[in-house]
């Protein structure tokens, strides 16, 4: 006879948002550097997964190593990262002040574009996560592998990722990076689902 697990009440809901928005504030203190974004999410990521497989979130010390370990790679991807969306935001605002042609569809399309980007930015970093905050290239891979088969995944990302966007330009800027954190555990819960339904082909 199996034991029962202990039910939900909203004291462990209120808990739970409270953590997720201490996580998303951390997040952008680390991120304060620029350089260190990458390294700030995946270690991020790494402490959710965590989260979901035992239970509990790692110890300070653990993620700090993590944070460490993560900070020569996570450089790097952070300059490519930064520059995409500097490129793509040019391209937003110049589309939307009419200083290049297209008008509203080309607008429609790029905003579309930006989204998958995004969506795609998301899963990469879940990828990362699951392997403790390193092999950004492995997960740069796995996510387009995801992303093939798996498009209802990738379009529910790219929607996930576009409403914290939005949400963000509505919020004061204090509450910036509590939605960084939801959004952060938004992607894992979408991706263990497709996980769960769906195994990894071997």
């Amino acid at each position: 006879m199996t034991a029962e697990r202990p039910r939900r009440d909203w004291r462990d809901t209120v808990a739970e948002a409270a953590d997720l928005a201490l996580l998303g504030l951390v997040v952008a203190v680390a991120a304060l550097p620029l350089l260190t974004l990458a390294p700030a999410v995946a270690t991020a990521a790494a402490a959710l997964h965590d989260r979901a497989v035992t239970g509990s979130w790692p110890p300070a010390r653990t993620s700090l190593a993590r944070f460490g370990r993560a900070l020569p790679a996570g450089a790097a991807v952070s300059v490519v990262a930064l520059a995409v969306v500097a490129l793509l935001a040019a391209d937003l605002l110049a589309l939307a002040g009419g200083r290049v042609p297209g008008g509203r569809p080309a607008l429609a399309v790029t905003a579309v574009v930006v989204a998958a980007v995004l969506g795609y930015a998301g899963l990469v970093a879940v990828a990362v996560g699951r392997t403790g905050g390193r092999g950004w290239r492995s997960a740069a891979r796995h996510a387009a592998g995801t992303c093939a088969r798996h498009p209802g995944v990738w379009a529910a990302a790219a929607g996930t990722c576009a409403l914290a966007t939005l949400l963000a330009a509505l919020v004061t800027p204090v509450a910036v990076p509590i939605l960084g954190g939801y959004a952060l555990a938004a992607l894992h819960a979408l991706d263990a689902r497709r996980r769960s339904a769906v195994p990894e082909p071997s």
